[in-house]
């Protein structure tokens, strides 16, 4: 544990250790700045540690598009640098009906050097198995894949050795005048980053209300690999050309929006994204369903899970999937878009991802929001 001590005055005080809170510091050390990071828990335990660990960039659209380009860059010079394990594994879309391939038709013509149109048997060559009622699908190469559990450890890591100060165990208080106050330490700054996610209405109620952030709930389970399968590309499907707006802002989403609203509701009423992806142990990482709450109900619903399971059954052609491990995910969603700024005073900047793209886009979200605080 931290002992009780008032630290020497750094360039930037960063409140939270997520992903985002991380890549403020690693864009404002690289600038020359001294830097102290704090989380209030004992390590990294947040959203950042509990996704896909999916670096999504090519289905992203608008904003985030572009923050995703350059967050895309920075997972590869840090892969560089520091050794994280980042892989170029791309994205596998499988489409099982003629309106989900219309969409990657219409996405691949759009941005032809950035989607791989396949046959119904090459989907099933790259994906490692041949998922049923396969018409076609696409492959998007540029997409990466992280392994979250442990690179964001790695990255705290690599950041102390820049000389970042990275204080796990410090429950910050309050926000004041020439600083940050944890429950037993002073931490005085030029100025303060809050990359605190959902619970940015715990420090800044007023920014939170106004934004109307509220917490996604989200479920996730890992199984064994079916079969032993060999799974290398994150893998999408129907659903997903819904979530991420690159897809969802074709012509053709709306009829994969009729398409399952009429076939497979629960999808839509879950808002539920049926996709996986293969962690380094082999198990594979099946999810996830969505529920938005500015207070989330404690109670998990077990018919949720089996929504899961028993569409993964269907996709991966198995009469049983074995689950290792179940959780729960918590991240800030917004009506107003996909990520929160607000300057409280000169000297303060709140951030946060409110969108669920906190590993696609932080890293490009970051630099935009250091630089437009004045701070790089």
């Amino acid at each position: 544990m931290n002992s009780p001590s008032s630290s020497p005055r750094a360039d930037l005080v960063v409140v939270g250790a997520g992903i985002v809170g991380l890549a403020h510091a690693w864009h404002a050390v690289r600038a020359g700045l001294s830097v102290v990071v704090l989380d209030r828990d004992d390590r990294p335990v947040g959203a950042s540690v509990r996704n896909f660990g999916h670096i999504c960039t090519t289905a992203q659209a608008g904003v985030a598009l572009a923050f995703a380009e350059v967050a895309r860059e920075g997972w590869l010079r840090l892969a560089a640098e520091a050794g994280l394990g980042v892989r170029e594994t791309g994205t596998l879309v499988i489409a099982r009906t003629d309106a989900e391939m219309a969409v990657l038709d219409e996405f691949a013509a759009a941005r032809p050097d950035e989607a791989e149109l396949l046959t119904a048997a090459s989907v099933g060559a790259r994906g490692g198995w041949s998922a049923p009622g396969t018409v076609g699908g696409a492959l998007l190469p540029r997409d990466l894949r992280v392994d979250a559990p442990t690179v964001i450890p790695a990255l705290v890591a690599y950041l102390r050795t820049l000389g970042v100060q990275v204080r796990f165990g410090e429950n910050v208080v309050a926000i004041e005048d020439g600083g940050v106050r944890t429950a037993d330490s002073w931490f005085p700054a030029e100025r303060v980053a809050v990359c605190v996610g959902h619970d940015v209405d715990r420090l800044f109620p007023e920014i939170a209300a106004g934004a109307e952030v509220r917490r996604c709930r989200l479920r996730m389970i890992e199984i064994d690999a079916p079969r032993g399968a060999v799974i290398d590309p994150a893998v999408f499907t129907g659903s997903s050309l819904l979530r991420y707006g690159g897809f969802s802002e074709t012509r053709a989403a709306a009829a994969v929006r009729a398409e399952l609203a009429s076939d497979d509701p629960d999808v839509v009423s879950q808002v539920i994204n049926l996709m996986c992806t293969q962690r380094p142990n082999g198990r594979v990482v099946i999810g996830d369903t969505h529920h938005y709450e500015r207070t989330l109900d404690p109670f998990e619903d077990e018919d949720v899970d089996d929504m899961l399971i028993t569409r993964f059954r269907r996709l991966f052609d198995v009469d049983e999937l074995r689950v290792r491990r179940r959780w729960r995910g918590v991240y800030a969603a917004s009506v107003h878009g996909p990520y929160l700024f607000a300057r409280p005073n000169d000297a303060v900047l709140v951030a946060s991802v409110t969108s669920g793209i906190g590993m696609t886009t932080a890293l490009g979200f970051a630099r935009d929001a250091l630089e437009r605080h004045g701070i790089l």
